[in-house]
C-alpha cells in the first residue's frame, strides 16, 4: 500500500499538552475506525508549529478525506517514492 507524509501546520503544536495530543489522537482514530482498514496511521512527528504524519493509504484522496472528517489541516500530502536509511549505504 502506498505511504504518505502529511504536513499539518498547527501553530504551537510543540507546546500541546499530553492531554491535547491524546484528544487529537482519539479524534483521528475515531475517523479511521469509520473509514475502515484501507487507511492506517503509522505515527507522527510533532515539531514547533507542525505535525508530520505518516499514513498508509490507497490514494491521496483518502488521506485528504480523513483530514476533512477529523477537522485536521493537510497543508501538504506527499506520496513516498522510496525509503532509505543507513543500510542503503551498505
Amino acid at each position: 500500500m502506498p505511504k504518505y507524509v502529511i504536513e499539518r501546520e498547527i501553530p504551537g503544536a510543540g507546546t500541546l499538552t499530553p492531554e491535547q495530543l491524546k484528544a487529537i489522537s482519539q479524534t483521528s482514530c475515531g475517523v479511521l475506525d469509520q473509514m475502515g482498514p484501507k487507511i492506517q496511521w503509522v505515527h507522527s512527528y510533532v515539531t514547533t508549529d507542525k505535525i508530520y504524519c505518516i499514513y498508509n493509504a490507497p490514494n491521496e484522496e483518502m488521506v485528504r478525506e480523513h483530514a476533512a472528517q477529523g477537522g485536521f489541516p493537510a497543508n501538504s500530502v506527499s506520496k513516498v517514492s522510496t525509503i532509505i536509511d543507513p543500510t542503503t549505504a551498505e
